[in-house]
């Protein structure tokens, strides 16, 4: 099961992070950081830093494979979500739906 950090557009003191498209902007900027093989799109975001809503809250869903296949790149988005003292939670990631 793959394990996820998720990045919530809403800090400490239970304010919305700001600017609006924040989770947009960061899944851009990691937008090069893919699994070995795959072609990137520079109009895509990688699969590995996906921007969503959960709950109605801008989020930023974060595979933990991501760790291992740049460790920097793991250490920018929690730096991130660190200094601009983001909620954060670590969770399993949902299985996948047949399609």
């Amino acid at each position: 099961m793959v394990q996820q950090l998720i990045i919530f557009g809403i800090t400490e003191t239970g304010q919305r992070f700001r600017p609006s498209d924040w989770a947009e902007r960061l899944a851009g900027v990691m937008s090069q950081f893919r699994p070995p093989g795959m072609r990137g799109n520079r109009l895509t975001y990688s699969p590995y830093v996906v921007p969503t809503y959960l709950d109605g809250v801008r989020c930023v869903v974060v595979d933990h494979r991501l760790r291992d296949l740049e460790p920097l790149a793991w250490a920018f988005v929690c730096d991130f979500a660190k200094s601009n003292q983001l909620k954060t939670q670590e969770r399993q990631a949902p299985p996948e739906r047949p399609d």
